[in-house]
């Protein structure tokens, strides 16, 4: 049986960091307070001396996927590319966890969790002479984009490894989700691309003259 004494040793990053670990490993419905504190080697009950309930748990999971995205070195980038960039970069952190998309979907649906990107992404929008209004929905429109878009790509890998996609004429399985998955990169950009220059036409930006965004 887990002691009193390691309980108290673990603390709140050893609980945050082992739930990440365990939702790559199982994916979020195995997600459980007793198969993280088992983990741990403690008991359910010590994960509460660091956070009052699992829903804050797994918001501090999100930020934590999230995080990284800041090290995204934007301020020389004219605010489109910084855009795409700061939006390609979530959609890869999203990617790189299972089921990643859907836990911080939920985390931010609840407001459990703050997106760390969003006052980055407003920032830029607000460099491209954007209001400040604007510039809050331009940063939520790009985040749920991105959240939504990566979803769709994981609810796919997860319905490939079950067996359950319809095999494409001529393809392997394997083959035919890499292409499938190849196609979803490009039309990632390209969408996120259309986002991002309707930004100037929202603000009355005369479309004649070369869009704000692009400027540096």
């Amino acid at each position: 049986m887990p002691s009193s004494q390691n309980s108290r040793r673990r603390s709140r990053e050893d609980v945050a960091d082992t739930a990440l670990r365990l939702l790559d490993e199982y994916g979020l419905p195995d997600l459980t307070m007793r198969h993280i504190a088992d983990a741990l080697g403690v008991r359910p009950s010590a994960l509460y001396w660091h956070f009052p309930n699992k829903q804050a748990l797994l918001a501090a999971v999100s930020e934590r996927i999230i995080a990284p995205v800041l090290d995204t070195r934007v301020d020389t980038l004219p605010p489109r590319d910084a855009l795409i960039a700061l939006g390609s970069g979530l959609r890869e952190r999203l990617l790189a966890y299972r089921d990643g998309a859907e836990l911080v979907s939920s985390s931010l649906a609840l407001g459990l969790a703050e997106s760390p990107v969003r006052p980055r992404l407003a920032a830029v929008a607000r460099r491209a002479g954007i209001s400040a209004d604007l510039s809050r929905i331009a940063a939520d429109t790009v985040t749920h984009f991105v959240v939504g878009y990566v979803f769709h790509e994981q609810q796919r890998q997860q319905a490939d490894s079950l067996g359950l996609l319809a095999p494409r004429e001529g393809l392997t399985p394997a083959a035919a989700v890499a292409a499938h998955d190849d196609a979803l990169g490009g039309d990632f950009r390209a969408a996120l691309l259309m986002i991002v220059d309707g930004f100037d036409a929202s603000t009355g930006h005369d479309s004649a003259a070369p869009p704000r965004l692009c400027e540096g």
